[in-house]
């Protein structure tokens, strides 16, 4: 649980689209304690304070939004043997800045523009011979489709790209402005 301070409570309850008399039957204390806590007119006890905030907490998550709906389903990827010529007109033709490379069916690797860029810059004599193994990234992380937002937003400050799969089966691709996009 993140800890919270007792005057998050009204806010965090508002965000939730809670009533006072919902967060108490979510909480299971009265609706009288709320609105006195809200009015900074009381302070609950301990166990309290954390029954409501656990209530609080299980709603967010209910309502954060998830990756399945983050995602982008249209998932152009690259095979390992593919030739970085090959990848470069896809990425072309797709308007796409990083793609998933697959060996046997399974994520192994992920271009990038930037790393495209760099083996160009070293290699540009080699570029019709140069696999997408031998300039591929570190492989993305893969999460479920009911992945929340704050888990996306944790892996997205690390990797570029996060992959959704769903029983191994690749199902979409969540960029950082797909979750940028959604951000009221």
């Amino acid at each position: 649980m993140i800890p919270h301070t007792l005057e998050e409570i009204k806010k965090l309850r508002r965000k939730c689209h809670l009533t006072q008399k919902q967060l108490a039957n979510h909480s299971g204390v009265s609706q009288s304690l709320i609105a006195k806590i809200e009015a900074n007119t009381a302070e609950p006890s301990f166990s309290n304070a954390q029954r409501i905030f656990e209530a609080l907490e299980s709603m967010q998550e209910k309502k954060e939004v998830k990756a399945k709906e983050l995602m982008q389903k249209k998932l152009f990827t690259a095979d390992s043997k593919d030739t970085l010529k090959q990848v470069i007109k896809i990425i072309k033709e797709k308007g796409i800045s990083q793609m998933p490379v697959l060996s046997q069916g399974k994520v192994c690797g992920l271009l990038t523009e930037a790393g495209i860029l760099q083996h160009l810059a070293e290699h540009q004599e080699k570029i019709s011979f140069l696999k997408a193994e031998q300039v591929m990234e570190e492989a993305p992380p893969i999460v479920s489709p009911n992945t929340g937002q704050r888990m996306l937003l944790e892996l997205l400050k690390n990797f570029p790209v996060v992959l959704v799969a769903e029983k191994g089966e690749l199902q979409g691709i969540v960029s950082k402005s797909d979750v940028l996009g959604r951000m009221e």
